[in-house]
């Protein structure tokens, strides 16, 4: 049974791929993602911030923050503490190399192109096998148009392939007025993958401290029916290959992801909760399924399940919409005793 893919140019034993998360931090962690099963790995992130902090450059998208007062500037994490800073990041990347056979992807997060382009030359240089954009911007400006949003992410990848050969993968996220028009702007300008979606995560508001606080929790498997939804409507529209990550939990996701056209799955929150050993479980599982249902390859299943394929592609649009609101039945509510 065949379940090699292909992805970045990278071939891959499984389309099985540990995705940036605080496991692939240290290189003890990294060779049990290689052994539990990831076909590669997607570096945790280096963040623009980090950057900054070394060169001491503030070129923020746009110059946010530039017009605020200096109490302001509290807003900005302290990210000396976090993790490591840029040049530990690129000897990171070369023991990673040295220590694993599968393919290294290293992971930049921010917006502007700042010390992106240099960082991205030396990440090529550490010698990783490709590299994702991790394009990480919320904009809370009414001013700023959705137009200015996409222009600032058309020309940063633009900016990082013409300055490195490794292939490049944009991690984006699902809130584009038109995410099949934002996909071919960075198709056009070279992107090699997309991974749909990034996941942001969320502040909760602590209401006894009356503060604003960090809050993280894992995905399940129900988040990865918007990553199947958008996977399926651009197969086959551009060229760069498409990546899932959010909500991979079974083999079923796998498929399913296969199905809807991505040529990996990329999976954190089931490593995180089950250990790197999952991926193997994972992987077990999808043999068995493939045999069940006599799939020979991944290949053979690979966007049999997206928008051009499919006998009622309208299942896919509005006409969907309308058929799941029609077609829920209002169960009995439970009897409500008024209490005082």
């Amino acid at each position: 049974m065949d379940l090699t893919t292909r992805y970045l140019g990278l071939k891959l034993k499984t389309p099985l791929v540990a995705s940036s998360s605080p496991l692939c931090k240290e290189i003890s962690s990294i060779r049990e993602l290689e052994d539990g099963g990831a076909s590669a790995i997607v570096l945790h992130s280096l963040f623009e911030e980090q950057i900054n902090l070394e060169s001491n450059e503030l070129d923020y998208f746009l110059s946010v923050g530039s017009d605020v007062s200096a109490e302001a500037l509290e807003m900005f994490p302290d990210m000396t503490g976090y993790n490591v800073g840029p040049d530990d990041y690129l000897e990171h990347i070369r023991k990673a190399k040295a220590a694993t056979k599968v393919p290294i992807i290293a992971s930049l997060n921010g917006i502007s192109s700042g010390g992106w382009i240099r960082f991205a030359k030396e990440i090529q240089q550490a010698g990783a096998d490709a590299l994702e954009l991790n394009i990480y911007y919320l904009p809370t400006d009414k001013d700023l148009t959705s137009a200015t949003v996409e222009k600032a992410h058309r020309e940063l990848v633009l900016a990082i392939k013409d300055s490195v050969r490794i292939p490049i993968a944009v991690k984006l996220a699902p809130y584009f007025s038109s995410i099949p028009n934002m996909a071919k702007q960075l198709d056009e300008v070279g992107a090699d993958a997309l991974v749909l979606f990034n996941r942001f995560y969320q502040p909760d508001f602590d209401l006894e401290r009356l503060e604003v606080v960090p809050s993280l929790v894992l995905s399940r498997s129900n988040e990865v029916k918007l990553r199947l939804h958008w996977t399926s409507i651009l197969y086959d529209q551009i060229k760069a290959d498409l990546a899932i990550t959010g909500g991979v939990h079974t083999a079923e996701d796998v498929v399913k992801c296969m199905m809807a056209g991505a040529k990996v799955a990329m999976m954190t929150s089931a490593i995180l909760e089950y250990g790197p050993h999952y991926f193997n479980v994972v992987r077990k599982n999808l043999e068995l399924w493939m045999e069940e249902h006599e799939y020979e390859s991944v290949k053979q299943m690979q966007g049999s399940m997206s928008m051009q394929k499919v006998s009622n592609p309208s299942a896919f649009q509005r006409a969907n919409y309308m058929k799941v609101l029609s077609s829920y039945t209002l169960a009995p509510g439970p009897t409500l005793t008024r209490t005082r």
